[in-house]
């Protein structure tokens, strides 16, 4: 090797060296901005916020775009429309991108349907939904147009739940209903855990995926990739 090609060659490495420097100063600047509760975050936000438990829908970010109108199909105690009317508060108070949920007096105005009674009821309604009313106290089905979520249905079954079951299973299905909609074993208390719970109360954790998913930077459509990266931004941006 002549001795240009040598000082070429040489060249070549310290750039390679360089290249490598910096970009572990990149990684390593990013690891001590994003906190062991940051990684958590997406780690969850990502085992919960794609896809759905049941069907073959696409493993991506959906949630709803446009204003949520609730239309109750049922006959509802006092305690029960409290409850909704505190859920969605808690709600509305943890998204920023304009988020509206209302609770309309006319089905006509509505696109969300709640119905509080039997399965067996429910799905004389929503025939899709007889499968799974056996197995189930509380369901929820959404649907969506490029991937903007904007009506549903959902039903808690208030014979076979007492009254701290039925607050629970209104908050778990219609908080699922925002595009949250898978289950997980990871914590016990997390309102999407998969195990029986009667848990009345978000976590943390919970609060954050709700804030995410409705932060004005979050995009529908991302798969877990593309999700990862702008969940890393949303959170860098925030410190």
């Amino acid at each position: 090797m002549n001795l240009f090609n040598k000082i070429v060659l040489k060249n070549f490495y310290k750039l390679i060296l360089l290249f490598s420097i910096l970009s572990c100063s990149e990684d390593e600047d990013i690891s001590l901005n994003l906190n062991e509760y940051d990684l958590e975050v997406i780690s969850y936000f990502k085992d919960i916020a794609l896809g759905f438990e049941f069907g073959s829908a696409s493993e991506v970010t959906r949630k709803w775009c446009s204003e949520l109108k609730i239309f109750i199909g049922s006959n509802v105690s006092t305690e029960l429309s409290k409850e909704l009317n505190k859920i969605v508060n808690e709600i509305e108070n943890l998204t920023t991108d304009n988020l509206s949920i209302q609770i309309v007096n006319d089905s006509s105005l509505s696109n969300y349907y709640i119905y509080f009674g039997s399965g067996e009821k429910y799905a004389s309604i929503f025939p899709s939904q007889e499968n799974y009313i056996n197995s189930n106290w509380g369901l929820f089905s959404v649907w969506w147009t490029n991937n903007c979520i904007d009506r549903g249905h959902m039903y808690v079954d208030i014979f076979r739940a007492n009254n701290t079951e039925q607050k629970h299973l209104l908050r778990e299905e219609f908080t699922q209903s925002l595009g949250l909609a898978k289950d997980s074993n990871r914590y016990p208390f997390s309102i999407f855990q998969s195990s029986w719970t009667r848990t009345l109360a978000y976590t943390d954790l919970d609060k954050d995926l709700i804030r995410l998913l409705y932060h004005p930077k979050m995009k529908t459509g991302l798969d877990v990739i593309s999700v990862d990266e702008k969940l890393r931004e949303i959170l860098l941006s925030e410190k």
